[in-house]
């Protein structure tokens, strides 16, 4: 296990430094595009958990910002992650690859380098008035509404990829994955949402089938792995939630 870890660790300290020569510059053009060029809605590319590391990775900038490209090639990467497997998750991979493609028509758009950060974009938003703030009517679909829906998922993902990580070789994926869901996700979901949800849960494999699924190599080596990407997702995570509450916009309808 300890080997396991070094190794994942020594990866990816390489790929840091390999970003300090442009790797960051390759993941924001990479982000960038229709979403039917990267094949997520069809499954297409197999998921590696070392691309959403590497993504998320470089999402915190110095100055403690969050860029939107390597946010959405790690949400690209999540996607694919729920893709495989079934329609389990179909319920919240759809609705996650409709928001990130609207925030890419955003980071297309004569605006897009009012949407190059989180920061950027809540500023830009709320200085023009273009954020419905009491109730959906003007601006349905705004930049801080939409990446707000990510961020929830995101949340319950982070969580469950935790109990993953931290779960014993013979514990339940059902059960891990309802709590975790019913912890954060199911908050904003209908009953009748939540309730499909929870059947559905029922059918997930085993926790070491569930963790082989994320292409690094054993059960062991996908836990090592998660004890260094998690930490990168749980910053990303707390930057935005606290921007978020600092402009009253966590509760957007």
């Amino acid at each position: 296990m300890a080997g396991a870890r070094a190794s994942g660790v020594d990866w990816l300290r390489r790929e840091r430094a390999g970003q300090q020569s442009g790797k960051r510059k390759q993941l924001a053009e990479g982000s960038r595009g229709s979403l039917q060029r990267f094949n997520m809605a069809a499954g297409a590319e197999t998921f590696s958990l070392r691309e959403v590391l590497v993504a998320f990775t470089a999402c915190v900038s110095e100055q403690r910002e969050v860029r939107v490209d390597p946010y959405l090639a790690g949400w690209k990467g999540l996607v694919r992650f729920l893709n495989c497997l079934g329609t389990i998750f179909s319920f919240i991979s759809k609705d996650a690859v409709t928001k990130i493609e609207i925030i890419e028509n955003y980071r297309n758009s004569d605006q897009r380098e009012k949407y190059l950060t989180v920061q950027s974009m809540v500023e830009y938003e709320l200085a023009n008035g273009l954020v419905d703030l009491q109730q959906r009517s003007k601006h349905p679909d705004s930049g801080c509404r939409t990446f707000l829906r990510l961020h929830r998922a995101l949340h319950w993902l982070q969580m469950f990829l935790e109990g993953l990580r931290t779960g014993e070789d013979n514990s339940k994926t059902s059960v891990i994955c309802s709590e975790t869901y019913n912890a954060s996700l199911a908050n904003y979901h209908p009953w009748i949402v939540r309730k499909a949800a929870g059947v559905a849960f029922c059918a997930l494999p085993t926790r070491n089938t569930f963790l082989e699924t994320m292409n690094v190599g054993t059960a062991e080596e996908a836990v090592a792995m998660l004890g260094d990407a998690l930490p990168y997702i749980c910053e990303v995570y707390k930057i935005t939630e606290e921007l978020y509450a600092q402009h009253k916009l966590l509760d957007l309808p």
